[in-house]
């Protein structure tokens, strides 16, 4: 009988240490390599589909110090094992087997910032993406036709089709991923203002206002000058003057600008020069913020046509050519 009882409560015992150690267990933090900090966390990437027990190797193998077995079980008991998600993560010192756990089921993914610059082309986009660590790599070898079509719009010019902005992305998304991203928000941000337009501006289509919105862009980084150069942007469309911008001309020179506009280049025509060739150029110029949208559909009412740089980031408007004159011989020719 006394062998009996024993037989039956020493499994009873074995089960309630071993209960008792999970409970304990799963709120100890895990051991990490010496190399694993908040700064430099584990990094495991969980494969699409992967089941539990792979999920537990996997950890184990990338190096958090517990038998995956251990893991695996944890899983199973908790009832998590099923909802497990892929992606890319991160865990720090500290994490413990729950809070591991409920970060793969909840699919709390490691995420990085991308910030696309008010003001870049295409190509220093294209190119932050490529060197980006933190992206799969999916645009190399694709020409801009190509890059345009895999987002979704294809036969579609790249430039000024992202809305500049930060990005905040899982890590190892892919680069096309991000671009598409900011195709759709410049799409809403340009459908937006042209919702909002000024009746009376000159432009007839949202193209045309991501156009001028570039150029403004380009003309100005500061806020309390976009509006007024709208409004002389706006005046000289009305009246069929020549835009006469000088960042056109550049982007219509391309890799052959050096640094230095010369007389030659503002009389040398290409699609982009706005002297040689009246009205919008056929694309944008650069990615335009929300306050160059704003200030391309809601221009500043003014009876300024001309205006020029002071050289300290601010412009000098002018109503006549001769005020105009007087000021490039001022800021510009310092006479």
């Amino acid at each position: 009988m006394r062998l009996l009882k024993l037989l039956f409560v020493l499994p009873l015992v074995a089960l309630l240490i071993t209960a008792a150690f999970g409970v304990w267990w799963v709120d100890q933090p895990l051991r990490f390599p010496a190399r694993v900090s908040e700064q430099q966390p584990l990094d495991v990437e969980i494969a699409p589909g992967q089941s539990a027990r792979g999920v537990a190797e996997k950890l184990s193998a990338s190096g958090v110090q517990t038998p995956w077995v251990l893991l695996y079980a944890w899983f199973r008991v908790s009832g998590g094992s099923r909802d497990i998600k892929a992606g890319s993560y991160e865990f720090i010192p500290g994490t413990t087997p729950r809070t591991l756990l409920s970060k793969l089921v909840r699919g709390e993914q490691a995420v990085r910032n991308i910030t696309l610059v008010e003001g870049w082309n295409h190509r220093q986009v294209f190119e932050l993406l490529r060197a980006s660590p933190d992206l799969t790599q999916d645009l190399e070898g694709l020409s801009s036709a190509d890059i345009m079509a895999l987002i979704g719009y294809p036969g579609r010019h790249p430039e000024g089709r992202f809305f500049p902005d930060t990005y905040r992305v899982a890590k190892r998304a892919t680069a096309s991923s991000v671009l598409r991203q900011a195709a759709q928000a410049m799409d809403k941000r340009v459908a937006d203002a042209w919702a909002q337009r000024d009746a009376a501006v000159p432009l007839r289509t949202p193209e045309e206002a991501l156009i001028l919105a570039s150029i403004i862009e380009k003309e100005t980084g500061l806020e309390s000058d976009r509006r007024r150069i709208g409004g002389v942007f706006a005046n000289r469309l009305r009246i069929g003057m020549r835009l006469q911008t000088d960042p056109t001309v550049i982007y219509g020179l391309g890799e052959r600008f050096d640094g230095n506009l010369r007389r030659d280049d503002l009389q040398t025509d290409t699609p982009y020069n706005t002297y040689t060739r009246a009205g919008l150029p056929p694309t944008p110029i650069a990615m335009p913020g929300a306050a160059s949208l704003r200030a391309a559909v809601q221009p500043g009412e003014t009876n300024a046509i001309y205006f020029v740089a002071r050289g300290d980031g601010s412009s000098q408007f002018s109503a006549t050519l001769e005020e105009h004159n007087a000021a490039v011989r001022r800021y510009i020719l310092r006479r």
